[in-house]
């Protein structure tokens, strides 16, 4: 099979076709890359990070905790994130001498957490929404090229005034061709999106663990 000849042979609706799945590839496939270098990182990150910042909260120092939540080697890590909206907020109700009670201000170092996690978990998902996109419209823009190659098929007969192969073989071969490249273009999609989505999970939970034991640690500290 000769690619090359079949592309010259296709009209310009198919190439468009084609040049538009080509596209969708191409973004599937940087977009997969670059969440998985991202992923990757916060999960080496984050191994690091959490014995660390555990050490320095059971010292008791917790501008330390905050510094190295701050640090540039932490950048990826999600739980940095997340633990270090817990701190500053705690660190400043205290600074600041609010006079809140202890229940209003732990549901205020509470909130500060939330509001980090929900800002984290939507950075995480960041482009993998295309994926999925792209997963369930590839197989539809490929059908379109399908749809396309049999119309050139039957102009392929009127012209010839026969059904022979040979009127029809271009139409045929393009719409066959369309049809392999949508699923080309889709297969790798949904399972980018799932792998991806799992991985989100599971940072999700992770997120949450590292909240819940930094407001349990605020409790046993102003209970002291």
């Amino acid at each position: 099979m000769d690619l090359m000849a079949m592309w010259a042979q296709m009209g310009y609706v198919a190439k468009a076709v084609a040049f538009v799945l080509f596209i969708m590839s191409m973004w599937s496939f940087g977009v997969a890359i670059e969440r998985i270098f991202t992923f990757t990182q916060a999960r080496n990150q984050s191994k690091m990070y959490a014995p660390q910042v555990a050490k320095h909260l059971k010292d008791g120092r917790l501008k330390d905790a905050i510094a190295i939540s701050q640090s540039k080697n932490y950048r990826y890590s999600h739980l940095a994130k997340v633990v270090l909206a817990g701190l500053q907020e705690y660190q400043f109700q205290q600074e600041s001498g609010g006079g809140l009670s202890r229940e209003d201000l732990m549901d205020t170092v509470r909130r500060s957490i939330q509001r980090a996690s929900a800002l984290t978990a939507s950075d995480l998902k960041k482009g993998v929404s295309a994926l999925a996109t792209i997963g369930s419209t590839a197989p539809f823009v490929g059908l379109l090229g399908t749809v396309v190659g049999v119309i050139t098929a039957f102009q392929g007969i009127a012209a010839s005034g026969s059904g022979g192969i040979a009127g029809v073989s271009q139409g045929i071969s393009e719409a066959l061709v369309e049809t392999a490249l949508g699923l080309v273009v889709a297969i790798p999609a949904v399972w980018f999106y799932n792998y991806l989505t799992g991985r989100i999970e599971y940072f999700n939970v992770e997120m949450d663990n590292s909240s819940s034991e930094l407001v349990d640690y605020f409790i046993k500290k102003t209970a002291a």
